[in-house]
């Protein structure tokens, strides 16, 4: 069965905002602020199934995700030691017969600022919510990407250049999707670092993200 690595992101610390996010969310092994985390997505999704097997037998690493999509599956694995983390992705690299190159490279879907976020949309975006809450008067950024798993790699990214509210993100699905609130300024640095993030990573480009 040929599988397509879709995400490979590594985060070297996974800052508070993020790990605690992922501890009210996720239903696995549950992360700590400061362990190494390491996002995988592949397609066909039910074959993350054999990749979480692959990484659990060959490392000490705990998982807090393995979703299975439609399409699409991921996994997210995490330890305090990150050369257990980083050996569970070779471990996974090698079952899948690919290198860390064979990723897709991420495609920035949306990327907008909405400044001085009125009280009414505050309320219908905390509804939806999962994480802090926006407040009338601050900033929101609102990025969108894929694959979906590099969602998470630039959250941590923003919470490490910039003092803002994790609101949302979801790195699984079609598409991932990131709430950023917080003081102008902080939302203008965090967005900085978000896109610098994903402007980063290296992978394939498929035809189907070049634009035309």
């Amino acid at each position: 069965m040929a599988v397509t690595l879709r995400t490979y992101s590594f985060l070297d610390a996974l800052q508070p905002q993020l790990a605690t996010f992922m501890g009210k969310t996720a239903r696995g092994f549950l992360p700590v602020p400061g362990q190494a985390s390491l996002f995988v997505e592949i397609a066909p999704g039910i074959a993350i199934n054999r990749v979480t097997d692959v990484a659990l037998k060959a490392t000490k690493v705990h998982p807090a995700l393995q979703i299975v999509e439609r399409a699409y599956g991921l996994l997210e694995i995490h330890h305090e030691d990150q050369g257990e983390v980083l050996s569970a992705g070779r471990a996974i690299l090698n079952h899948l017969e690919v290198t860390e190159e064979d990723r897709l490279r991420p495609k920035l879907l949306t990327n907008q600022i909405i400044r001085s976020v009125e009280a009414y949309q505050t309320q219908i975006i905390n509804r939806a919510s999962q994480g802090m809450m926006v407040l009338p008067g601050q900033s929101l950024f609102i990025l969108e990407t894929e694959p979906a798993g590099y969602v998470a790699y630039a959250a941590n990214e923003a919470e490490k250049a910039a003092r803002i509210f994790l609101v949302n993100v979801t790195p699984y699905g079609a598409f991932g999707r990131l709430y950023l609130s917080g003081p102008e300024s902080e939302i203008d640095s965090a967005a900085q670092a978000a896109l610098a993030a994903l402007d980063s990573v290296t992978g394939k480009t498929p035809s189907a993200f070049v634009d035309k």
